[in-house]
């Protein structure tokens, strides 16, 4: 949530800052402002174009920081939008995380006279800081003591305008990223912001703060130890963020299918000697033959691919395999045996929720590995092993590149481990892995056809609720076609396996309530069809999702959307890229900007 952009150097602050913004309204849109060291703090209600209309010329400075907001504590105004400063308006900080003790921390200095301005909880930080400062504590000796006593997450960039050469950041749950520049130094929510500016980053760690200047930057722990730690090199370009010449990011991201099943393979899939070949968990391959079971958790879409990967492991790989809201699981005093492997699938790697799990299964002795697409990033670093996504920055807040990856790697990672245990054939294993080679073909002749999917959107534009439905490897598929659908297109959507029709949902069944069916040629298929002639009997509509070739729908199904045989093994990457595309072209024809859904965020830091 909320992204956090500084800059120190010798160039004017104030375009850079807001460009940096920009590269981060993703993660929240609510509010925006900024504070130039020398020109002072403007801030503006909803996107950051609003807050850059408000800068004028003479506004001017070299060192600054910037905040866009998405917003928990208080509703988006000016006064709640960051940054946030003390009584004097010596101190400015933007603050991305929740301080889960403001309360007493906000009565304990209001009784010593200090008087707030917002509703936020990020403001006390500032008091805080304030306060230490009055009692004699240098800037420095403040912040620890500052950061011991707040308890939550928080991502924190501070301007001290005793020090008005200097940013000082710190972080514990929530992501910060430093840029380290040539005569200037950047901070970032996200190495995204940073790059079109320098490829040398250095990611902080929970419980260490920084001190940035033009041409110097230093590490320290809460307890005031300085940490030396040599950057790392982004390796993707600065037109990977870019719209490529789409109106949104996320139509640009849909069609960027084929490649980023080809980027999620390249290296770990030899064409040649059809072999499956993941280096990445040489380390733990050992521990690997020894798993007895695997628990999967994520959150929103990345547990929808986690539910697909359930049903490969347990079929190919012969591992049960179970799979859980990351939100629940430290809740319920999970029992994480010896010979368990836990699973974070994470695009951003800083899911709080997610990160919060593999700790738990952590402490209990569980190997951790997981599918991430962010490199560095803190579920990246706390895990054993990791496999990444290698498809670039993600930018549309709803997910839909990194799904795909997300079960292309699962389809990988069974096969791997399938032959790590001796349970699969080799044939068998050769003809998943020619399949998986022939994935970016089929997807690319579905995203060619993409306008007849958007007459499809059109003809269904009208309808405020939705029921997709599928079963076994189109099971999860429903979920996220739904999720989907809800996220970009504020319209109500559920999905439910098929067999539970009958269960309860069959009773909302009307001419106004469609139906998405994902009618593939697989395994279910019969029983799919029967719950298609189901809900034709009670005159419902329905959207099918056939397999080329089927002509047994076109009596049945009010609209097809036909879509390239595979293996069952495969066929949700298959499916979902329709669904996607429907969503798309539902949302943009209510005129939503589906790239900044509202209520969400691109990264979920806080719980």
């Amino acid at each position: 949530m909320c992204g956090i952009f500084g800059y120190v150097g010798k160039k004017e602050a104030p375009a850079i800052l807001i460009d940096g913004l920009k590269a981060l309204e993703y993660r929240g849109y609510d509010s925006a402002g900024l504070y130039v060291a020398g020109a002072g703090l403007v801030k503006a209600v909803g996107q950051v174009k609003n807050l850059e209309a408000k800068l004028t010329p003479d506004f001017k400075g070299t060192v600054g920081i910037a905040h866009t907001r998405w917003a928990t504590h208080g509703v988006p105004t000016e006064v709640n939008a960051h940054p946030h400063t003390d009584c004097e308006g010596k101190i400015y900080l933007a603050h991305n995380g929740i301080i889960e003790n403001y309360g007493e921390l906000k009565a304990e200095l209001i009784g010593k006279g200090h008087k707030f301005a917002s509703a936020t909880d990020s403001e006390v930080v500032a008091h805080l800081l304030e306060d230490f400062v009055k009692a004699g504590s240098t800037f420095s000796e403040a912040l620890t003591k500052t950061l011991a006593m707040i308890r939550g997450t928080y991502g924190l960039a501070i301007v001290n305008t005793s020090e008005p050469d200097r940013l000082y950041v710190a972080r514990k749950g929530s992501p910060i990223v430093l840029g380290i520049g040539e005569g200037e130094n950047f901070l970032a929510s996200d190495p995204s912001a940073i790059v079109p500016h320098t490829k040398k980053v250095l990611y902080l760690n929970d419980g260490e703060w920084a001190i940035l200047k033009t041409d110097s930057y230093q590490l320290f722990s809460l307890a005031g130890e300085e940490i030396k730690r040599e950057p790392t090199v982004i390796e993707w370009s600065v037109e990977e963020t870019k719209k490529g010449g789409y109106d949104h990011f996320m139509l640009k991201e849909i069609m960027e299918g084929d490649n980023v099943i080809k980027n999620s393979f390249r290296g770990r899939l030899l064409e040649d000697s059809l072999e499956i070949k993941l280096d990445e968990l040489k380390e733990v391959e050992e521990k690997l033959k020894g798993i007895k079971r695997i628990i999967i958790t994520s959150c929103g879409t990345a547990l929808y691919s986690g539910m697909v990967g359930e049903y490969m492991l347990e079929e190919f790989a012969k591992i049960p395999v179970e799979i859980e809201y990351a939100s629940e699981f430290r809740y319920r005093s999970p029992i994480v045996e010896a010979g368990t492997m836990v699973m974070a699938i994470t695009q951003s790697g800083e899911t709080a929720d997610t990160l919060a799990a593999i700790r738990e299964a952590k402490r209990q002795g569980a190997l951790i590995v997981s599918i991430v697409n962010t490199v560095g990033s803190t579920i990246a670093r706390e895990s054993d092993a990791v496999i990444y996504n290698q498809i670039g920055p993600e930018i549309g807040v709803a997910s839909t590149k990194a799904f795909i990856s997300q079960v292309t790697i699962f389809s990988l990672l069974t096969l791997y481990l399938a032959k790590l245990r001796g349970v699969a054939s080799d044939e068998e294993t050769k003809k998943m892995i020619k399949e998986i080679v022939a994935l970016p073909e089929k997807i690319k002749s579905i995203l060619e056809r993409r306008e007849e999917i958007k007459e499809v959107a059109t003809k269904y534009a009208g309808f405020t609720d939705f029921l997709f439905m599928g079963r076994k490897y189109t099971f999860p598929i429903a979920f996220e076609g739904a999720l989907k659908l809800k996220e970009i297109s504020y319209v109500h959507a559920e999905g439910y396996g098929a067999g539970e029709m009958k269960h309860g949902p069959i009773a909302m069944i009307d001419p106004n309530f469609p139906t998405v069916a994902l009618c593939l040629s697989d395994s279910v298929y019969e029983k799919m069809i029967s719950n298609v002639e189901e809900i034709k009997a009670r005159s419902g509509k329905v959207l099918a999702i056939a397999t080329v070739g089927n002509e047994t729908l076109k009596t049945l199904a009010d609209d097809i959307i036909y879509v390239p045989e595979t293996v069952e093994f495969l066929e949700s990457i298959i499916a979902v890229i329709p669904l996607q595309l429907f969503a798309y072209y539902i949302g943009i024809g209510k005129g939503y900007d589906v790239d900044k859904p509202r209520n969400l965020a691109k990264s979920v830091t806080v719980e």
